[in-house]
């Protein structure tokens, strides 16, 4: 069995575990179902509310008498 001879340094540890922590990716975006518009793959969509065609949470449309106050 390989037994290394020095210790690893915290920073030599470092570098090597930043690569898996600090990657860039973009979040994949599909368009809604329901009202076309866009949102995160698997997550409700925040315009409409809904989740593979069912309504799962209820969004408030503001009124304009609500807008202005």
């Amino acid at each position: 069995m390989a037994v290394p001879k020095k210790r690893t340094s915290v920073s030599r540890k470092g570098k090597r575990h930043a690569g898996q922590t600090h990657k860039l990716y973009s979040k994949s975006t599909i368009s809604c179902s329901n009202c076309g518009d866009h949102a995160l793959a698997h997550h409700v969509c925040p315009s409409c509310g809904t989740y593979k065609k069912r309504e799962i949470i209820v969004i408030k449309q503001a009124t304009e008498e609500e807008a202005e106050e």
